[in-house]
């Protein structure tokens, strides 16, 4: 079962967990966006009314369908594949939320959900989760492509421009990180708490790079810059000490006020 988990995520294979081969077929012939991560189900119109048979987004993460989820509650596991992770968390967004009040602080996260699952959706990324203020997103190369590396440096670079920072008064001071490396990407856990994520060292040194990247700042780690064959323009390079890793690690720094016209 693993190995059939490592030819769907990287790429080999698709589809293979999930429902009919012959309806799935038919779905994908349909002109219709965004799409199961997994399966390729239509979510928007006119497929969207695949809903109603329970293949509309789930749950449990909303970039796959519900059917896909069943299907994966039935033969749980995951595979160890390379792939690139995205971090990006608002700053300072305690001291924001006692200035601004509750209700137009719920706005302004509400806004950032919708522009970071944008710019991770239209290059094949998964949100994995938002957590309060925190984006999580996995490239895995069976759905954002060989190019995974590249396809998370562009969304992470996109971010920053659809939250304003490019013109230097962003709406909300958001800092993210990009690292890639083998992790394990699967299910885990079981029954109603099952979930699709990815878990290893590449994806906490991914939520590290975030956690010390400044407002408008962008950390790309050497590793995945290398593996997206990004060369910044007048990026600066630095060793970080990250919490909890016992070598330092070497990141390109990119600050927002270089991107404008990023976003796509």
């Amino acid at each position: 079962m693993d190995e059939e988990w490592r030819r769907v995520l990287t790429g080999e294979k698709r589809g293979h967990f999930c429902w009919n081969p012959t309806v799935r077929r038919i779905s994908r012939a349909i002109p219709s966006d965004p799409r199961c991560k997994l399966c390729d189900t239509p979510f928007g119109r006119p497929g969207n009314v695949l809903r109603f048979l329970g293949f509309g987004p789930s749950r449990i993460n909303r970039r796959i369908c519900s059917g896909c989820i069943h299907a994966l509650k039935k033969r749980p596991g995951g595979a160890e594949v390379e792939a690139t992770f995205l971090f990006a968390d608002v700053r300072g967004s305690t001291a924001l939320a006692e200035s601004v009040g509750a209700e137009e602080f719920r706005g302004l996260m509400a806004r950032f959900y919708a522009e970071a699952a944008a710019a991770v959706d239209v290059r094949n990324g998964i949100v994995d989760k938002f957590v309060g203020d925190e984006l999580v997103a996995l490239f895995i190369p069976g759905f954002a492509g060989p190019d995974h590396a590249a396809n998370a440096v562009e969304a992470a670079q996109d971010l920053l421009v659809r939250t304003g920072h490019e013109e230097d008064a962003p709406w909300l001071p958001v800092g993210a990180g990009v690292h890639v490396g083998p992790a394990y990407i699967g299910t885990v856990g079981e029954d109603e708490a099952l979930d699709f994520t990815a878990l290893g060292d590449p994806v906490n040194t991914a939520a590290r790079l975030s956690s010390v990247a400044g407002p408008g700042e962008l950390l790309v780690s050497a590793d995945a810059a290398l593996a997206a064959d990004w060369r910044p323009d007048g990026a600066e390079r630095r060793t970080l000490d990250l919490k909890g890793k016992s070598q330092p690690v070497d990141a390109w720094v990119v600050r927002a006020a270089a991107l404008e016209g990023a976003s796509a």
